[in-house]
């Protein structure tokens, strides 16, 4: 599997790799030797959990190297009024006749509850490109409906 990112996107993973090897790391690392101390390692619950804990930081280590590996780099190549990663698009739902406001995104940095969508999202992907104006009809799981882009705005840099 191939996961679309940019340049940005695979930075921020590698930085998150760093700091689980050389902070994170060490202080699990220091937890376990603690926790050993403590005696009878069949009924320590502190060593349990720190090896549970260096369990999860190795394996996020090992998913996020696996990440940077296969990715895709991508770069954004819209224009400014063009709906693209790091861009906040309104849409309105024409059959509900709701407007939603979305972020689109790479795949590392996505939300849905935060309405932070991928580009490879089904609706990430019938949206990019297009302008405002633009009403595109998309296929879910729950039939057809379409959209009308209200609004186009940059988000890049921004913390949302």
């Amino acid at each position: 599997m191939h996961n679309y990112l940019t340049q940005e996107a695979i930075n921020k993973l590698k930085e998150e790799i760093e700091y689980r090897k050389v902070v994170l790391r060490y202080k699990i690392l220091e937890d376990v030797k603690e926790a050993r101390a403590h005696g009878d390692l069949s009924e320590n619950f502190e060593y349990k959990a720190a090896k549970r804990e260096r369990g999860k930081n190795e394996s996020r280590i090992r998913y996020l190297e696996r990440m940077i590996r296969t990715a895709t780099i991508i770069e954004d190549k819209t224009s400014i009024d063009e709906v693209g990663i790091g861009k906040t698009i309104t849409l309105r739902f024409i059959e509900d006749d709701e407007v939603e406001e979305y972020h689109l995104v790479t795949t590392v940095e996505v939300d849905p509850l935060k309405n932070i969508i991928s580009i490879e999202s089904p609706l990430g992907k019938a949206i990019y490109g297009h302008k405002a104006g633009d009403e595109i009809k998309i296929q879910s799981l729950n039939g057809e409906y379409t959209v009308r882009i209200e609004k186009i705005a940059i988000t890049e840099g921004k913390d949302i």
